[in-house]
């Protein structure tokens, strides 16, 4: 997926952060990411480093992998959540997978339709 150039890019400079633990995901979404326009942060292939961007990064939104190398990505979710930053769940496994207090959060199940994420991301500008 590539920006229109005919069109403003409207996710101009957003800040998205990515913690996936898949090396390929991670990639394909940064380079849709990219080419809309939008700075990555990350990826974070890791808690420890989802956990520490999730503190400590300027950023406009996430996209959040659920299961990250085996570990549930609910802490990062919590620290974006008490810092007001918006974020969506992508997951093979569906709302199935979420707590019953991130029932209310966009998920997108894997595979997911990148239209359908940058339809979320453009919510967060």
């Amino acid at each position: 997926m590539t920006p229109d150039p005919e069109s403003p890019n409207e996710l101009q400079g957003l800040r998205i952060l990515i913690v996936e633990d898949e090396p390929m995901i991670a990639s394909s979404l940064e380079d849709v990411l990219t080419d809309l326009g939008c700075v990555v942060i990350g990826p974070a292939l890791n808690m420890r480093d989802a956990i520490r961007l999730a503190r400590e990064a300027e950023m406009d939104g996430a996209s959040l992998d659920i299961n990250i190398a085996g570990e549930k990505v609910y802490a990062v979710a919590d620290i974006l959540r008490e810092r007001g930053i918006p974020y969506v769940f992508m997951t093979g496994y569906g709302k199935a997978g979420l707590r019953e207090s991130d029932l209310g959060r966009p998920v997108l199940q894997k595979p997911y339709s990148l239209n359908r994420f940058v339809e979320i991301v453009m919510r967060w500008r």
